[in-house]
């Protein structure tokens, strides 16, 4: 994050130890991640320990430490997607594009999150590619879904 943008999300905290959430999430949306050397300096400012941020920022899963894609895929692994498929959803979604939930492709085209639930158990299993929904689908149709968006690039 660069230097002047995280002196600006300090500004906007007393430097409290219950800062240390809503400052991570401030941080989170500005960069798009925690990086590294964004938890450091939020530990000095707020005279923890880099341990304790680390601690903190690993336990709650909104918090990323790589920087996002172009665009975010989103499985859902909840029951009604997973018994309809999910898994091998996100299995195709992996192999791919070669990332792991949590990761972001190479060329930094995609980042890969494993969601609990979507909200549209009627349509399972779903997969979410930015802001648009798709649903009922299958490793073929997940197939043919990155290869359109491969031919769109």
């Amino acid at each position: 994050m660069a230097k002047d943008a995280l002196n600006a999300v300090m500004q906007e905290f007393s430097g409290e130890g219950a800062d240390l959430i809503p400052m991570l999430q401030r941080a989170q949306a500005t960069e798009g991640f925690l990086s590294t050397e964004t938890m450091s300096r939020i530990a000095r400012w707020l005279k923890v320990s880099e341990n304790e941020v680390f601690g903190v920022a690993t336990f709650y899963a909104q918090f990323r430490f790589t920087e996002p894609g172009k665009h975010h895929i989103k499985a859902c692994l909840g029951t009604a997607c997973h018994v309809s498929g999910g898994e091998q959803m996100l299995d195709m979604v992996e192999r791919r594009l070669n990332v792991r939930p949590g990761e972001t492709t190479e060329d930094g085209e995609y980042d890969v999150e494993r969601v609990a639930c979507l909200g549209c158990c009627a349509l399972a299993p779903v997969l979410m590619v930015d802001d648009k929904t798709y649903s009922q689908m299958s490793v073929l149709k997940v197939q043919r879904l990155l290869d359109e968006r491969d031919d769109d690039s």
